[in-house]
């Protein structure tokens, strides 16, 4: 009972309520409002994306001639590489 009690204590459910209308006026002008802020958002983060696949890419890129250095080099030294058996 003194949950209940105090839900309805300090006018709790009427601020709810208050808000909720005061949401549900004010919606049909903020939301215009927020979309070209939400477009620039989802814009960069985008540009952001992009920008990461090309640099993960160029790593892929290098990682792989480094590696493809290190093998030619191993075969041209005659020794095998990490993990062979030795007979």
């Amino acid at each position: 009972m003194a949950l209940l009690e105090d839900a309805f204590k300090g006018g709790g459910i009427m601020m709810a309520i208050g808000a909720g209308v005061g949401a549900a006026l004010l919606a049909p002008v903020v939301i215009p409002a927020m979309r070209p802020i939400a477009k620039a958002i989802l814009k960069a983060g985008l540009m952001a994306y992009d920008q990461g696949r090309v640099a993960l890419a160029e790593l892929n890129e290098q990682t792989g001639d480094i590696l493809a250095e290190a093998r030619a080099e191993l075969a041209q030294s005659g020794k095998p590489a990490a993990g062979g058996h030795a007979g």
